[in-house]
């Protein structure tokens, strides 16, 4: 069964592949494995059918051979477990890979999704002015460390892994994205995630999407 993969009919981002959909769709590129799409208003997102698949009403969700997943971090690592190529053969470096699956949505993800909600929902509250430069505290330390761990390294466990696929798409989020002109390492890394023709695959395609839609 050709999987089926949940994503806005009207993406906010403007086909730029911010959303979380474009993990997924990266994974799949990268391992040579077509897809179909079901775009979804934001009225259809919330509704019991959509909920079904994703309890939370969010995209994306994945569906193939009878089995359905939510979240972008799980359908991508299931992604790596059927197919080859995305997580290393031996034991200790596939558990090293599918830690950084972790460390990009536990770990850097919320500190930059907590500075996007202060800037952009938060703004005019009272607390922000304060608030803001200690997100912003938090967020830096979670990219020194990062950066430091990257140096020297293309990648963050030998060769590109289902993890370099979170990570990336965690730091390409735009609150992340401000700050990377301050980190030239990970700008690099970044950069090179997006040169591989499956980045390029899956961000033509689902700009075009948008395009046409």
């Amino acid at each position: 069964m050709t999987p089926v993969v949940s994503v806005f009919a009207a993406s906010p981002d403007r086909g730029r592949g911010l959303a979380r959909d474009m993990a997924v769709r990266w994974a799949l590129a990268e391992v040579g494995q077509p897809h179909d799409v079901r775009p979804l208003s934001f009225a259809q997102l919330k509704t019991p059918e959509h909920k079904a698949r994703q309890p939370f009403g969010q995209i994306p969700s994945y569906e193939a051979d009878g089995l359905t997943l939510f979240e972008s971090g799980a359908i991508v690592l299931h992604i790596a477990e059927v197919h080859g190529g995305l997580l290393p053969g031996d034991g200790v470096a596939r558990a090293r890979a599918i830690a950084w699956m972790f460390a990009a949505v536990a770990t850097l993800e919320p500190v930059i999704v907590e500075r996007e909600v202060a800037v952009l929902l938060e703004g005019d509250r009272p607390w922000t002015p304060q608030r803001l430069p200690l997100i912003e505290a938090r967020l830096r330390q979670r990219l020194d460390d990062l950066a430091a761990w990257l140096t020297g390294r293309d990648w963050l466990e030998g060769e590109f892994s289902a993890g370099d696929i979170m990570m990336i798409s965690a730091l390409r989020r735009p609150a992340a994205t401000l700050l990377l002109g301050d980190y030239p390492g990970l700008a690099a890394y970044v950069a090179r995630g997006e040169a591989r023709p499956a980045f390029q695959a899956a961000f033509a395609e689902q700009k075009a999407r948008f395009e046409a839609g």
